[in-house]
């Protein structure tokens, strides 16, 4: 009989608690009727087939921001098993063990002590076919250490986890989970997601066959999808805020403290050492608030007061976390720059903004930077096309001319697509407004037309031998979301 050590909690209770955690170890019994009622995420299907593969023996680490849907799509994988399994027969309850890991009651015990208090439990066979999960793992010192010896020593239980994005960064800049671990990143609801969350999808978008391989879409009320479109810039990126109005109600409440405070004033401490951590809280309100702006490391350490060192460093933590992405800047020939001294910042999720600041309507002087924070955003969802994505500025005799995005060719590293982002109709008309995207693209053979989005307006334009593609943002912003999502998973 083991002897309990002093101050320490008894096992009883940790059993007590698991059970708790547990419900399906009953037998009929599921998860929380509330989550399993959730819209599953478009990524759930690949993620389950990932966590199915249990002939290839490594963990699954389910990775990305707070407040995605990371512990939703943890449990709503537990009742997939339940119900279907492997095949045709569900997994029982009580092969299922579902951890949340920053419970006080787990402080202390090793992940091992937890896995073996599951099977004596259970007193399970030690061939039979398991399950754990583990969520927030972060919160547990040198995780992937621990979690990389479970797997070396349980080969017949298939271990999945999830963790903050920080901690994926943690994972991947050690190699004590080579070969043991396979990650899969869960990013923010794409608009087109928020749409079938909200229950507006079917009413608002007609999908038509198109011209090549992906379907078009058009709305069947253009001033309905924009007024949705708010709602995602406001609070759509946050699947909790959206099947939840009283998040819904209060985003700063319910949101700010686990988007931004955990990860600013204890994530990034932890992991980097920051000492100073207001600085750096401070420093990403003035990047959030201002989302899509052009930057350079001397104008940002003039106007923070933020070494230039240190400020390089907060900005690399701070896309480790998926917090922002930056974006550089091609010249006039279209090329990156060798010594570019300015780029962009894009929030990863716009509805940050609006959990920071307060939400924003059609007519706010921000909205025409949400728009553009969002539709960047969508590409996220794109592994191989967002590292793709520049914008271009450059003087043409006393003008500057910009374009917002511009597409890469990999290969050949000429540009494939550019688009430029308006919250407006007046471009519609008045092409003068135009000068940057008509230059560019008389310049470089695109392999499609560049698209222009509007308020409301669309159609198809011709001048000096250059189309140009008009689009409403929002419209414009669900085609790329459900497009990206059909060839991704």
């Amino acid at each position: 009989m083991a002897i309990r050590k002093p101050f320490e909690i008894p096992l009883r209770e940790v059993q007590k608690r698991m059970a708790l955690e547990n419900p399906w170890w009953v037998a009929g019994a599921g998860i929380d009727t509330e989550q399993r009622g959730w819209p599953r995420r478009a990524y759930f299907g690949p993620f389950m087939r990932l966590v199915r593969e249990v002939a290839v023996h490594r963990a699954v680490v389910l990775i990305g921001p707070r407040r995605v849907g990371k512990t939703v799509m943890l449990a709503q994988a537990v009742q997939a098993l339940l119900d279907e399994g492997l095949g045709d027969r569900g997994v029982a309850g009580i092969d299922i063990l579902q951890l949340s890991l920053d419970t006080p009651l787990y402080s202390g015990r090793s992940l091992e002590s937890l896995v073996r208090t599951f099977i004596d439990l259970h007193r399970h066979d030690p061939a039979r076919r398991l399950w754990v999960f583990f969520d927030e793992i972060q919160y547990v010192k040198d995780w992937e250490v621990h979690l990389k010896s479970l797997v070396d020593t349980f080969r017949q239980i298939r271990f999945v986890a999830s963790g903050s994005a920080a901690a994926a960064l943690r994972m991947k800049s050690r190699e004590s989970g080579a070969g043991r671990f396979t990650d899969f990143m869960l990013p923010p609801l794409t608009f087109a997601e928020y749409l079938q969350f909200a229950g507006r999808e079917d009413a608002l978008i007609i999908e038509s066959p198109g011209d090549g391989v992906l379907p078009q879409y058009r709305a069947t009320s253009i001033e309905e999808l924009n007024r949705e479109f708010i709602h995602y810039l406001n609070f759509g990126g946050f699947p909790e805020a959206v099947m939840n109005p009283a998040v819904r109600a209060n985003p700063s409440r319910f949101l700010r403290e686990d988007i931004v405070e955990k990860v600013l004033l204890k994530d990034l401490p932890s992991l980097y050492g920051i000492s100073d951590t207001q600085e750096l809280n401070r420093f990403f309100n003035v990047l959030a608030y201002n989302t899509g702006a052009e930057v350079s490391p001397e104008n940002l350490s003039r106007d923070t007061g933020i070494g230039r060192a240190r400020l390089m460093d907060y900005l690399e933590y701070l896309e480790a976390s998926f917090l922002i992405r930056r974006m550089h800047r091609l010249d006039d020939n279209a090329r990156r720059m060798k010594r570019a001294r300015t780029f962009k910042v894009y929030l990863t999720n716009p509805s940050i903004r609006a959990a920071l600041f307060g939400y924003v309507d059609a007519h706010d002087d921000a909205i025409g930077s949400l728009a553009e924070t969002a539709v960047f955003g969508q590409w996220l969802h794109s592994t191989r096309t967002i590292e793709s994505l520049h914008y271009a500025r450059w003087k043409q005799g006393r003008s500057d001319l910009e374009v917002d995005l511009v597409s890469l060719d990999p290969r050949t590293q000429k540009p494939r697509f550019a688009v430029e982002i308006k919250w407006s109709d007046a471009c519609f008309e008045d092409w003068s407004l135009l000068r940057g995207i008509r230059t560019l693209a008389a310049e470089n053979a695109l392999a499609r037309p560049p698209v222009v989005t509007t308020l409301a307006a669309s159609g198809m334009g011709e001048a000096n031998g250059v189309r140009i593609e008009f689009i409403p943002t929002s419209l414009h912003c669900y085609t790329i979301a459900r497009n990206v999502l059909r060839m991704e998973t």
